[in-house]
């Protein structure tokens, strides 16, 4: 199969459904208003309430919901074959992950930028409110755990990416400072820091970093200690002096890396060395309902949910931007998703070699080795370029360290938010500390790290994440449909795909809760367990204030 033809029929479809099925629920749906007033401007407050211009918010968002997740994703699930994976990002971003991203950012900024969980309060009842905010702290405690293990990981297996992810983060402080400082805009200082950024992955392969042995104990420990530390600043610092300009560096980045490796592809054209289907790898779960639950963010992701109505809802300076942000940004996870298959696919100099990689689930020893296909796939198409191997190597790790931190920043300042809302349920004010709420998030997360049974290249945690991600996509769905029935809106754009999403991940999280007993996990087991609880009671609440509301109706 040619990888070209595959490329142009996916972004063909992207771009059409941007124009065409985004314009409809934009106008149809969710009747966006241009001149309404956003919760940015309503409680700006210069911390979390900050208007922020419609390009520079995109970069924030997209980087945000990107992250690593749709190149780990994808780089684990074609192990079952290119065109399963293929089908469902390409038809999971346009029909449900679109829709769940714009319809939870809408409905967050018509209610005063209050996050998916705190809007459960008056669409369904405060117990369900209770439930969702629970569901939510186990999965960012979930990922945050899995983000920092990715990280360090890579920092260890790449360690030329070490400094030019330091100095960038010293440029987004910059940065940040000129845009809301100064009157030299964005363009100018985004521009020169993409350029310093790409001179010093240069030096960066010249000059790499390795701690080694440390007084914190073994490189993966202290990498881990490091990035959580990182994360609390950043979740507590105000959002314009970090979070927004390095994402928005961020995404000048993954547009230059994509575009290169996209150039690379069609200058190339690869062949696609691995089997279109293969339904059963050695030691691989099976691919219903895995694959859903494998490739999550690169199709529709829970997590989306709470960025689009934590974060993002917060800076969204006008109504109609929420188009290009909500279901945009989805749609280019999308695009990157799309590569990632490619270059963990056809960036194989033949079959012999992608099945010697992909010969079990096992085999590829964890998520650091599988992001090693992408790293190495996606640095073949940039060479085509004129790039040389070893300097692409250095700039395809650096895109993809990035995008993990601004998950797992974004996700820390996400978590402090949760624990402040779970605090305010329980009437303890010290929670909305924000330094305290923020501590508490990277500890935990600290802990899932360490604890026994998680570790195994974050293998053990990467179901688990999937999963509850998924299942969260569903319940943010839930509460979107309730709140277009309320409305008199159709309700089939958000019902049909909540039902298939909480179908498949009700039916993993049991399938992982019996091989986390059997394999003697208990920890990742009583996580799930109490996931799965949580879950089925919401759906009951959410399904008993319906069946109420319908007979008021009559």
């Amino acid at each position: 199969m040619s990888s070209v033809a595959i490329a142009f029929v996916a972004l063909i479809g992207f771009f059409l459904a941007y124009k065409f099925y985004a314009a409809f629920l934009s106008q149809k749906i969710f009747d966006l208003v241009p001149n309404r007033i956003t919760p940015a401007h309503q409680l700006k407050d210069g911390i979390d309430y900050v208007p922020a211009k419609k390009w520079v918010l995109f970069g924030h968002h997209f980087t945000s919901i990107a992250g690593a997740a749709p190149i780990v994703g994808p780089a684990i699930a074609v192990i079952w074959g290119w065109l399963p994976a293929l089908l469902w990002v390409v038809f999971g971003s346009i029909l449900i992950g679109g829709v769940h991203d714009f319809g939870a950012l809408v409905v967050s900024i018509r209610s005063e930028g209050k996050s998916i969980g705190e809007l459960t309060k008056n669409l369904i009842n405060p117990r369900a409110r209770s439930l969702f905010l629970l569901i939510i702290f186990f999965l960012l405690w979930v990922v945050l755990a899995v983000f920092a293990l990715i990280i360090s990981l890579l920092f260890i297996q790449y360690p030329q990416t070490v400094l030019p992810i330091l100095v960038e983060m010293v440029l987004a402080a910059a940065v940040g400072f000129c845009f809301y400082k100064t009157k030299l805009g964005e363009i100018a200082p985004t521009a020169i820091a993409v350029i310093l950024v790409f001179v010093f992955c240069y030096l960066g392969a010249i000059y790499p970093i390795k701690l080694g042995a440390t007084f914190l104990g073994t490189e993966l420990f202290s990498w881990i200690t490091l990035v959580l530390i990182y994360s609390f600043f950043a979740a507590v610092l105000p959002v314009w002096i970090l979070l927004q300009p390095r994402d928005f560096i961020n995404a000048g980045w993954l547009f230059i890396g994509l575009g290169l490796m996209y150039a690379g592809v069609l200058i190339l054209r690869p062949a696609i060395v691995a089997p279109a289907v293969r339904l059963h790898p050695a030691g691989a779960p099976p691919i219903l309902p895995f694959l859903f639950i494998v490739i999550a963010c690169g199709a529709v992701s829970g997590f989306h949910s709470l960025v689009s109505s934590g974060t993002t809802s917060k800076q969204l300076n006008c109504e109609q931007d929420a188009k290009l942000v909500g279901y945009g940004a989805m749609l280019g996870e999308g695009v990157l998703a799309v590569m990632a298959i490619l270059a963990c696919t056809a960036g194989f100099p033949n079959s012999a070699a992608w099945m010697q990689h992909y010969s079990s689930w096992e085999a590829a020893q964890g998520l650091g080795q599988k992001l090693g296909a992408f790293i190495n796939g996606g640095a073949l198409f940039m060479s085509a370029c004129g790039i040389p191997k070893h300097f692409a190597i250095t700039l395809t790790g650096v895109i993809i360290i990035s995008f993990a931190l601004t998950s797992i920043d974004t996700a820390t300042r996400l978590q402090r938010y949760i624990i402040t809302e779970l605090g305010d349920s329980l009437g303890l004010d010290v929670f909305k500390n924000r330094y305290l709420s923020g501590a508490l998030a990277v500890l935990s997360a600290y802990v899932l790290c360490m604890a026994k049974g998680t570790g195994k290249g974050g293998l053990t945690l990467w179901p688990l994440f999937g999963t509850t991600n998924q299942l969260l996509a569903g319940l943010a769905l839930l509460i979107i449909t309730l709140y277009l029935s309320n409305k008199g809106k159709p309700i089939v754009y958000t019902l049909a795909p909540m039902i298939f999403i909480l179908a498949v991940s009700l039916w993993a999280m049991l399938v992982n809760i019996k091989q986390y007993i059997s394999g003697g996990k208990w920890l990742v087991a009583a996580i799930g367990a109490i996931i799965l609880v949580l879950a089925v009671w919401l759906i009951y609440e959410a399904v008993g204030c319906f069946r109420r509301k319908r007979l008021q109706v009559q």
